[in-house]
C-alpha cells in the first residue's frame, strides 16, 4: 500500500519535509494555458471540513514542464504523479503526450472531475481513451462521487486502458456568513474533510466490485483507522488530502497509527485487510 497526497493539498517545493513522509506525490492540477483560479474568496471552513472554489489555479503545462517538473525531481525521491486537468479530451491528451516523452513522471492522474470549473463536454471514458492513445505512462482516473453510478463509469473508464482510479475528487458545497450570503465568490466550492469519508468509502466499495484496478483511496483520511478502513472497501493505496493543512506531519502519524488500528481489529499486515469488507455481507431481497 503506498500513501499518497491528495491534489492540490501539498507543495512539495515549499514542504520537501512533508513530501518526504509519502510514498508518492501528487502534483497540483496542471491545465495547457495558464490559469489564475477563481476570483476571492475561494475558501471557506465548515463544521467539518471545508470548501475550496481555487479553480485549478496553475502556471500552464509549458512552464510546469520547463521549471516546475524538473525542480520537483530534483526536491522529491518519491515517484511523481502529474495531475492533469482540462476543458477537452484533446487538451487532456495533448498534456500526456507532452508529459509521456519527457522523463520524471511516474503516472498521471487524470482531473475529471473538479466541481470548481466547467467541466469538459465529453464523458470519462472518452477522455481516457484519448490519453491512452497519447501515453503508455500509468492512468488513473479522478471520478466525482456525485456520479449517479460511479461503479459504471469505473467500468467504462477500465474498458478504454485505465490503470488506476482515484476515489473520490470533493463534492459541490456552498457556506453562508453571518449576513445569509455566499461566503465564495464562485457561491459553490469542492467539499472536502472528515464528512466526506463515508461518501468516499461506499465509492471505493461500489467500484471493487466492478473491477480489479488498483484504487487510490482519499476522502476524509486523518488516523491509521481511516488508512484500513480504505483498504477494507477496497483501495490498493490510499491519500492524506485536508488534513495535511492542519497537521504536516499527518503522513508520519497515520503510518504509526495505522500499526495501532490494524492490532485492534485483528490483523498483522495492511495486506491482510484489503477487501475484507466485501466478505460478509447480506443480500437482501426487497421485493416482498
Amino acid at each position: 500500500m503506498l500513501l499518497l497526497n491528495a491534489s492540490g493539498c501539498l507543495d512539495a517545493l515549499t514542504a520537501p519535509d512533508v513530501a518526504a513522509q509519502l510514498d508518492a506525490f501528487v502534483t497540483k492540477t496542471v491545465t495547457p494555458e495558464p490559469r489564475e483560479g477563481n476570483a476571492p474568496v475561494r475558501i471557506a471552513e465548515t463544521d467539518a471540513g471545508m470548501l475550496n472554489a481555487i479553480g485549478l489555479a496553475n502556471p500552464g503545462r509549458d512552464l510546469f514542464v520547463r521549471r516546475i517538473l524538473p525542480e520537483l525531481a530534483s526536491t522529491v525521491d518519491a515517484p511523481i504523479w502529474v495531475s492533469v486537468g482540462g476543458f477537452a479530451a484533446r487538451e487532456y491528451a495533448e498534456t500526456c503526450a507532452v508529459l509521456g516523452a519527457g522523463d520524471g513522471v511516474a503516472a498521471i492522474e487524470l482531473n475529471l472531475s473538479c466541481p470548481n470549473v466547467d467541466e469538459a463536454a465529453e464523458s470519462a471514458a472518452e477522455i481516457v481513451a484519448a490519453c491512452r492513445a497519447a501515453t503508455e505512462l500509468p492512468l488513473y482516473a479522478k471520478l466525482s462521487p456525485a456520479a449517479w453510478d460511479i461503479a459504471e463509469v469505473a467500468r467504462a473508464v477500465d474498458a478504454v486502458g485505465a490503470d488506476g482510479l482515484s476515489l473520490v475528487n470533493t463534492m459541490r458545497g456552498t457556506a453562508l456568513d453571518a449576513r445569509l450570503r455566499p461566503v465564495l465568490a464562485r457561491v459553490t466550492g469542492g467539499y472536502s474533510g472528515p464528512a466526506l469519508k463515508p461518501i468516499a468509502l461506499a465509492a471505493v466499495y461500489a467500484c471493487r466490485r466492478v473491477t480489479e484496478l488498483p484504487i487510490v483511496g482519499m476522502g476524509g483520511v486523518r488516523t491509521g483507522r481511516d488508512v484500513i478502513e480504505f483498504v477494507a472497501c477496497g483501495a490498493t493505496h490510499v491519500a492524506v488530502g485536508t488534513a495535511l493543512f492542519a497537521d504536516p506531519d499527518a503522513p508520519r502519524r497515520v503510518r504509526t497509527e495505522l500499526q495501532i488500528a490494524l492490532a485492534d481489529a485483528g490483523f498483522d499486515n495492511v495486506d491482510d485487510v484489503f477487501a475484507v469488507a466485501h466478505e460478509a455481507v447480506a443480500t437482501v431481497d426487497n421485493r416482498g
